[in-house]
């Protein structure tokens, strides 16, 4: 029998869902509005105006984390976590979410290369089943990953991937890693991780340039090149 498994490089594979993976059509602003109304942020306020603009900019950060800079305290933090937890939910359940085209053909891809995969997000553990429930995700990747589930900070910090490195056992050189995110912050927990390709992909949140800037070694179109990418990259050590 041939062996089609692939050249022992790369083999874990850790990507980003909301933006990456997952079209969620703005659904974090709407639902950040949603619970930031719930604390008394009045909709087209300039409060509101500045603490939306601090969610764009920190997409891919776990979002209590986003909650603690914006809210101040530990308990507004953790109700407006809560709300939003709540009003995402809602929006995912009625039907406002979509697999990013070809995203699940390339994880399949992926894993029939003899990869192993891992969906990692910034959104809590109850949001993340949300959304791989409204997918039919549940059993696509190898490991899912939410912050909680690797100590607590989420990105920036390169926890989650690390934890992906230390619970699959995929790879015994954390530079067979490969990180794919559509925010700086998936490239910075990608390089701080130490992990050989950081990819950016842009159907999400940031420009090339941004995600240059914060260390993708590579810019995709969309994760659905990802596969043919690792097969170009493993091509000299085959």
């Amino acid at each position: 029998m041939t062996d089609t498994t692939v050249n022992p490089t790369h083999r874990l594979i850790v990507l980003d869902m909301a933006g990456t993976t997952v079209a969620d059509g703005g659904l974090v602003e709407r639902a950040f509005g949603r619970a930031a109304e719930r604390l008394g942020v009045e909709p087209g306020s300039a409060d509101h105006a500045t603490k939306l603009q601090y969610v764009r900019d920190t997409m891919g950060e776990s979002k209590i984390s986003v909650f603690r800079h914006l809210f101040g305290t530990e308990e507004l933090a953790q109700r407006a976590n809560s709300a939003f937890e709540q009003a995402y939910g809602e929006l995912v359940d009625g039907g406002l979410i979509a697999p990013l085209p070809g995203a699940r053909e390339a994880i399949e891809k992926l894993r029939a290369d003899g990869r192993t995969v891992v969906l990692t997000t910034g959104f809590a553990r109850v949001t993340q089943d949300a959304i791989l429930d409204a997918l039919g995700w549940q059993g696509l990747a190898d490991l899912t990953l939410c912050p909680a589930d690797a100590g607590g900070r989420g990105r920036p910090y390169p926890d989650m991937v690390l934890a992906a490195f230390l619970r699959t056992g995929a790879v015994a050189d954390v530079r067979d890693t490969v990180v794919a995110g559509d925010t700086a912050y998936d490239m910075l927990s990608g390089v701080r991780s130490g992990a050989g390709i950081v990819a950016g992909v842009l159907t999400g949140a940031h420009d090339r340039a941004a995600l240059t800037e914060h260390g993708a070694t590579h810019v995709l179109g969309s994760v659905a090149e990802l596969p043919a990418l690792l097969a170009e990259v493993a091509e000299p050590g085959a």
